[in-house]
């Protein structure tokens, strides 16, 4: 099959018109496309359906120089590798093309580039362009655009779905090319005029922003590449005070799908073995937020009660079950006691969102909480974090089980994005889960038949031999940055070692912590945490529990994570407006109108967006007329149909229930495995008891309304159980019961910034005693600044370890 998509572009110009002439890799075929420079405020283009041969091309520019030679003739612009997208303000259209790219990596010889320069081009012809072009507000709507550093984080490829996950791409049920309505492909507005009028995407590329790092590393003398990809959302996406919690349609801030790609090198002919393990963070799914403080490096977080039935929470958990499969493991990593009540605000109120939707729930499909305290376990003497979140990883893995098959040579050439593989899409660009296995196919049955060497059976038994993963691993902390980084390394490092035994790297399917690997995987996981923290957060992340691990000197880790709580700080107070006014343009979620107020005269959208939900909640194709809702539910003119499909509270449809697995159908891939590494992985899980998770998590708890058969409000925490150990119903709801909301508080009325917590035991009062007492540990001073001062920023109002 030959290729259909262009990699290199060549523009050039005439006073009326743009050509973009564009080949493929090979050099086989050449297309052209014209954009109208007369018109000033519409975007006019007309795409060429034929395909000339370079021959043919270069003729036709000819005769276009010659037909324009009385206003100059043709004249080339510059060569660039693809159209970012199409974007209007006051005035005229802009194109963005990349103009410079570099090579990240490749993933079964589909090389993954990044943007290495980019250029704004203005498409009229300037003795057409208008006053409003050259306007004030123009100027600055044009610069804010520009401050998107698309050569930072930004990354494409031409022939490989780089959106989505190896297991759906791996998938050949398809239907048309509509990956840019993937939640993670951030050009999706930029490039929606060109994708709704020329024929095809063969001129702009998809954008996915986040983190790509691929390293070659070694085990037992073989080679092997190990791939790390982070996808931001692009739904609620924005900066760490000025977007928190879920919107109305269940989209969270800071969600981030993380992909781990384990392969062996390529021998021409042979198939390539290949793994990958997928786990997804994201802000707690609430109705809460912090106002950006200059004068409060901590501000208070605001819960609001407008969503007592938990309806936005349960949306964003069936998006995960429709993408990712059951189980769902929630793995929460905020504080159990503080000396003024924050983070457990947040703790009480989603155990108690979490119990409340597992009601309406089977028992197979229930959310399954893990809550644990990792910044006090972290501040113990002689506690081995990342010893006790592997286990927690390794007790979450039994239940996904990880991504596992081989691939053919003709399921690695360019031609991949051509094998359609996979736009498994809902109406809304999300994914589904109709033609995967049943969620009863675990390894074990799935594992190869030896017996019978017919045709028919070895087919079958290459089939069985494939693995999928079913289900996600949702880690969050309050920030999503530097808790949930150290847990998603633990988790990282207990797949990495069944990932290496399944390719046959490796006799066990564990790595020690003191592994050469573990030292290497914890590095690619540290910068893909500076790099998700920077965008998020505005400082590189705190990674206090890596450098204790590696030794470094106590004191050069306070000084690191002091200066870098300061750069957040800064960056927070004074850069993140600007920086989030910028996302709201660049995304479509902010469109600029005449005689309408400027997108820096409107405040800021974050409370206002949970204060009108359930109240004014507008439909996914139309824009709120009231101030400011950026949200992804706010585009004008949204051609996608519309968000989610509503679910009664407690129970799924049937079309869910008959959705069990992973949103990626079943692949149907040749493969072949050895009946060793097959009965190797299809071994039944080890129950929480045989892990360790019985000393860790006292109350292994997973109970109904009723406390009958089993508890899933699950709180898995011998800090989070109630002192009576009998009820978790009346320690989920308990343990807090004010929330601040800004509907339910009039304007005039003034809030203290202490927030009451009520006890729901007196008996525990004893409790929280000691733990002030832990929390109130002395900390080294640093050189030159007041150790008072090192010890608030450092200890607890700095930031959220």
């Amino acid at each position: 099959m030959n290729s259909s998509f262009l990699q290199k572009f060549r523009l050039y110009e005439t006073r009326s018109n743009f050509y973009m002439i564009g080949r493929d890799k090979n050099r086989t075929f050449w297309k052209v496309l014209k954009l109208d420079r007369t018109e000033t405020t519409e975007l006019n283009f007309y795409e060429d359906s034929t395909s000339y041969t370079e021959a043919e091309c270069f003729e036709t520019l000819r005769r276009i120089h010659e037909g324009n030679r009385s206003s100059g003739g043709l004249k080339f612009v510059t060569t660039c590798y693809g159209i970012i997208g199409f974007i209007r303000f006051l005035g005229p259209y802009y194109m963005l093309i990349i103009t410079k790219r570099r090579k990240l990596g490749e993933i079964c010889g589909h090389t993954v580039y990044g943007v290495a320069k980019s250029r704004i081009i203005t498409i009229p012809h300037a003795s057409v362009l208008t006053n409003v072009a050259y306007s004030k507000d123009e100027k600055r709507y044009k610069r804010l655009l520009c401050t998107v550093d698309l050569t930072k984080d930004f990354f494409f490829s031409y022939s490989y779905h780089i959106m989505h996950t190896l297991q759906r791409n791996l998938s050949n049920n398809a239907e048309g090319l509509t990956y840019y309505e993937s939640m993670f492909v951030w050009n999706e507005y930029l490039t929606r005029r060109i994708r709704n009028n020329a024929k095809d995407c063969m001129w702009t590329v998809a954008l996915v922003y986040g983190f790509f790092k691929q390293v070659k590393l070694s085990v037992s003398e073989k080679n092997f590449r190990l791939t790390l990809i982070s996808r931001r959302s692009r739904h609620y996406a924005g900066t760490r005070y000025l977007k928190r919690g879920v919107n109305e349609k269940g989209r969270v801030a800071n969600d981030v799908e993380t992909e781990q790609i384990v392969f062996e090198d390529a021998q021409d002919g042979n198939p390539v073995r290949i793994s990958s393990v997928v786990q997804n963070r994201g802000s707690i799914p609430l109705f809460w937020s912090q106002e950006t403080s200059r004068l409060n490096i901590k501000p208070d977080i605001i819960l609001s009660a407008k969503d007592p039935g938990f309806e936005a929470t349960r949306l964003h958990f069936e998006n995960l079950a429709k993408r990712y499969g059951n189980p769902i493991i929630i793995l929460n990593l905020i504080k159990t006691r503080e000396k003024r009540p924050r983070e457990t605000i947040l703790r009480g109120e989603f155990a108690n969102a979490i119990r409340f939707i597992n009601k309406g729930l089977s028992k197979e499909d229930r959310l399954r909480p893990l809550h644990w305290d990792l910044h006090k376990h972290s501040r113990k003497k002689g506690t081995n974090v990342l010893a006790i979140l592997n286990r927690l990883a390794t007790y979450a893995l039994n239940l996904t089980g990880i991504f596992y098959c081989q691939l053919t040579s003709d399921l690695r050439t360019d031609e991949f994005q051509n094998q359609n593989p996979s736009t498994l899409e809902n109406d809304n660009g999300e994914s589904s889960s109709h033609d995967l296995p049943s969620k009863d196919e675990t390894p074990s049955n799935m594992a190869a038949e030896i017996g019978d060497d017919s045709n028919d059976a070895k087919e079958d038994r290459q089939k069985e031999a494939t693995m999928f993963q079913k289900g996600i691993l949702r880690t969050n902390c309050i920030d999503c940055l530097d808790r949930t980084n150290v847990a998603q390394y633990a988790y990282g490092l207990v797949a990495f070692g069944r990932q290496l035994h399944a390719l046959g790297f490796t006799e066990s399917t564990t790595i020690d912590l003191d592994n050469p690997l573990a030292e290497d995987l914890m590095g690619i996981y540290e910068t893909m945490g500076d790099t998700l923290a920077l965008q998020y957060g505005g400082s590189a992340a705190h990674n206090k529990i890596f450098c204790e691990r590696r030794g470094q000197w106590r004191a050069a880790t306070q000084s690191q994570e002091f200066f870098r709580t300061l750069q957040r700080y800064y960056s927070n107070a004074y850069m993140d407006a600007e920086k989030q006014d910028a996302i709201n343009v660049f995304l479509g979620y902010f469109q600029p109108q005449p005689d309408k107020p400027a997108l820096w005269e409107l405040g800021s959208d974050q409370h206002y967006n949970a204060a009108r939900f359930l109240a004014n909640a507008t439909p996914e194709n139309s824009r709120s007329t009231m101030k400011r809702s950026l949200s992804e539910s706010s585009i004008i003119n949204e051609s996608s149909p519309a968000a989610l499909g509503q679910v009664g509270k407690h129970s799924l449809t049937e079309k869910d229930e008959e959705a069990k697995g992973l949103s990626d159908s079943a692949p149907v891939i040749s493969t072949s495995e050895t009946a060793k590494i097959a009965s190797s992985l299809s071994a039944p899980p080890p129950t929480l008891e045989e892990i360790g998770l019985d000393h860790i998590l006292e109350d292994d708890c997973f109970c109904d309304a009723g406390h009958g058969d089993q508890c899933t409000c699950a709180t898995f925490d011998m800090d989070w159980v109630s002192s009576s150990g009998n009820s978790c119903e009346d320690e989920s709801y308990g343990r807090s019961t004010v929330v601040r909301s800004f509907e339910i508080i009039p304007e005039s009325t003034q809030v203290e910034s202490e927030i009451c917590v009520v006890e729901s035991d007196p008996s525990n009062r004893k409790r929280e005693e000691l733990i002030v007492e832990e929390e109130e540990e002395e900390e080294e001073g640093i050189s030159g600044i007041p150790e008072s001062y090192v010890r608030w920023v450092m200890d607890e109002e700095g930031h959220f370890w």
